[in-house]
């Protein structure tokens, strides 16, 4: 999807092409990944005949298991602490051009390319765990959650929400880019964030 652009962004590579793949359409990610996620639930219901009981178990599964993903990929990926050249490159083009320029509307989604490949990793090791049958429902809402991620990101950066979960998932990623960088790596959820001891807040002293 095209991306008309009046903002000016940061550029990333000399290379047009390369350049023009960083700039993504909001749209983008819900127009390729929403019809998979429906084919992958219409399949798992007629074609796999799996009980509503087990989808609905896949989907707590699947949701659940894409918030730790995205917890330990900002944390441990986005975030890489470079060793040299090539790294600090891989990591501003990564993640850090994002906290560089956070106000880009045009990189707050993911890119299709390296999604679509980090897609592809994702669904061979989940197929071998999980099977042929049960592995569709799982990454159904396995890339749903992507989706929710992805649209909670950009909402954070471009609106100010109206109720109060809007409004904390916000000032909690926000916090991350102003005051926290080392912490608050969850974005759709905190879950992983209280989980792991990185919301931000300071230690509890020690009783005595």
């Amino acid at each position: 999807m095209v991306v008309a652009r009046s903002y000016q962004s940061l550029r990333v590579f000399d290379n047009p092409i390369l350049e023009a793949l960083t700039h993504v359409h909001p749209l983008t990610p819900l127009v390729l990944w929403g019809p998979l996620v429906a084919c992958l639930l219409w399949r798992s219901f007629a074609v796999h005949h799996l009980p509503v009981v087990a989808v609905a178990g896949f989907a707590i599964l699947g949701l659940l298991i894409w918030s730790l993903t995205e917890y330990v990929l900002h944390r441990y990926l986005f975030h890489l602490r470079p060793a040299g050249p090539f790294q600090t490159r891989l990591q501003f083009v990564i993640h850090g051009l994002h906290h560089a320029d956070p106000d880009d509307p045009t990189r707050l989604v993911m890119p299709p390319v390296p999604g679509g490949i980090t897609l592809v990793v994702f669904y061979a090791a989940f197929r071998i765990v999980l099977g042929p049958a049960r592995v569709e429902p799982f990454l159904a809402f396995f890339v749903l959650g992507y989706l929710l991620y992805d649209y909670i990101h950009y909402a954070s950066h471009r609106f100010a929400p109206r109720n109060s979960v809007g409004r904390f998932l916000k000032r909690h990623h926000m916090l991350h880019h102003s005051i926290t960088p080392e912490a608050r790596w969850g974005v759709s959820s905190p879950l992983w964030d209280y989980v792991f001891g990185t919301t931000g807040a300071p230690p509890r002293p020690a009783a005595h």
